[in-house]
């Protein structure tokens, strides 16, 4: 959860261009904290709307290239999808988490997932990652519950430097 999503009716919406797309406030002293305590980080994301044809690709990749200058991400792993089709790599499949571990040699025991949506803490209870939710009320229900809820991203790289310790 890098960039404020766009909400309409309740439901979280990508911006739908770069100049659109904006950081959260709290994210880069969040990122650095969990950089600076030896995490790494990698963005897991699904991308529907590049499946269904309302997205172009090249925009959305453009925005994750300025993501990868801006802060101290070490990957973006992306599902192109939409949400008719069956595919390994959507959340809440595992496909993308488990391609970012073969990559990186990631132990999903000493790992966290972060995220705002029902589907990343599905996913992350599904390779045995502690979850924290970040909660800004969307309309949907959680299928699972997280390791920890918060509003706010320096709380959530706060309790996951204290769990780690």
């Amino acid at each position: 959860v890098i960039n404020r999503a766009l909400v309409s009716d309740g439901r979280p919406f990508p911006p739908p261009s770069l100049d659109k797309l904006e950081i959260l406030p709290d994210v880069p002293e969040s990122l650095r904290l969990l950089k600076e305590n030896g995490f790494l980080l990698i963005v897991v994301t699904n991308q529907p709307d590049v499946g269904r044809g309302t997205q172009k690709q090249e925009t959305v990749e453009k925005m994750h290239t300025y993501l990868l200058n801006q802060l101290p991400l070490d990957d973006i792993y992306v599902c192109w999808h939409g949400q008719d089709g069956e595919c390994e790599c959507r959340k809440p499949s595992s496909g993308m988490l488990s391609q970012a571990a073969e990559k990186y040699g990631v132990d999903f025991q000493q790992s966290y997932l972060i995220g705002d949506r029902w589907k990343d803490i599905d996913a992350g209870k599904k390779v045995g990652c502690k979850t924290i939710f970040l909660d800004y009320q969307y309309n949907e229900l959680l299928h699972s519950q997280p390791d920890f809820t918060t509003t706010s991203t320096i709380r959530a790289s706060e309790w996951i430097i204290s769990q780690s310790n």
